[in-house]
């Protein structure tokens, strides 16, 4: 059996970065990693890209293979030693199809659930980027204007914190998390010229987040994307 259980082309990344208060984090902390903060401050990312060509273990999926993802994640760090791994918790995360909801929560024990979902990707003298999902009875959007010039992630910069995450936390409960590698090249961005940002927080994620409805977001980023491959081998810790 392949060592790599997923293995797709995240494309056209796009995050609404919200700094938060730490408190409201700390319920959804997994035990063993800590918070990290960018220039003292702690963020939420909501995140929407198009997920394709997937395949599990290997072997394609043809009819659920590209479709789009909603998430909202937040950014943490693990210190082994003089090693520190730098990586994300999925506070939800949203596909269209019932079935990839279904086996990603059997497999990746994550958070996952399934709603409606729809894009528009324009690519001409600019990238034009839109994605939405309907929340009850509501579409709920998210949408750019970048240039399509790629540039290369600065050191220390915002973007740098949010793109550079190479491992995934699990709280499995209380004492207990997972641990897993997420393989990937370094990103490219693109330039924004416009964002808008249409959530309604509270229906989405629960009313701990509802005062970013009143909020814009602290920044927006796209991220060109790439392939990227999730192995399988977990640590528990």
């Amino acid at each position: 059996m392949s060592t790599t259980f997923l293995k797709a082309s995240w494309e056209n990344l796009i995050m609404a970065n919200y700094e938060v208060d730490p408190v409201v984090l700390k319920p959804y902390l997994p035990n063993g990693v800590e918070l990290d903060y960018y220039k003292y401050k702690t963020y939420v990312s909501l995140v929407g890209f198009m997920f394709k060509k997937t395949s599990l273990f290997g072997m394609p999926i043809p009819f659920f293979g590209s479709f789009e993802e909603i998430n909202l994640r937040f950014y943490v760090r693990k210190l082994e030693g003089k090693k520190i791994k730098k990586g994300v918790v999925f506070i939800n995360e949203t596909v269209p199809h019932k079935i990839v909801a279904l086996i990603a929560n059997k497999l990746y024990k994550e958070h996952y659930v399934s709603i409606p979902t729809k894009n528009s990707i324009q690519i001409a003298a600019h990238k034009k980027i839109n994605y939405e999902w309907k929340i009850k009875d509501q579409w709920n959007g998210i949408s750019l204007d970048a240039a399509t010039q790629k540039d290369f992630i600065e050191k220390s910069s915002i973007e740098e914190f949010i793109f550079e995450r190479y491992y995934g936390f699990t709280k499995l409960s209380n004492n207990k998390t997972q641990e897993y590698r997420i393989n990937h090249p370094k990103w490219m961005t693109h330039k924004i010229i416009h964002s808008e940002v249409n959530c309604d927080f509270g229906k989405m994620y629960g009313r701990e987040f509802v005062n970013l409805n009143y909020k814009q977001p602290d920044s927006v980023l796209l991220a060109d994307g790439s392939i990227v491959s999730v192995n399988w081998k977990r640590l528990e810790f």
